[in-house]
């Protein structure tokens, strides 16, 4: 008759909570690296728009010079009895209160997104509740 040894194969409980720290300690890097990627993902794509946006602005700005200079003399020439000045004040005025509008509505545009990724923060959150319930 042969007799058999019989081992433990069950991992002992300082195994598994060893594994369990591991895999905790494992998930907060890889959030903390989803965050960073997140972060420069977020840094590149405004830096490409802020770009592009200055560019655009700027030749407008020249284009906005010159046309309104030549609204001025416009409106100088439909009504001659308006001097020079009073033109190129009616034609300030109307672009400012343009401006004025458009930056309204971009201040709103900006506010109405947030820079920082929220569901990594939240799920870092949620990690470092979580190990501090220990």
């Amino acid at each position: 008759m042969a007799s058999q040894l019989e081992t433990d194969t069950q991992p002992g409980v300082t195994h598994l909570v060893t594994g369990i720290i591991d895999d905790a300690r494992r998930l907060f890097n890889q959030q903390l690296t989803l965050f960073q990627v997140e972060i420069k993902n977020d840094l590149r794509r405004t830096i490409n728009v802020t770009v592009t946006m200055i560019a655009g602005i700027s030749v407008c700005f020249v284009g906005a010079i010159v046309l309104a200079m030549a609204l001025a003399y416009l409106v100088c020439w439909v009504w001659s009895d308006l001097p020079l000045w009073g033109g190129f004040g009616l034609v300030g005025l109307a672009l400012a209160l343009g401006g004025a509008g458009l930056l309204l509505w971009g201040k709103e545009k900006f506010d109405s997104f947030s820079l920082l990724p929220e569901e990594s923060v939240e799920g870092l959150k949620e990690n470092i509740q979580w190990k501090t319930k220990k």
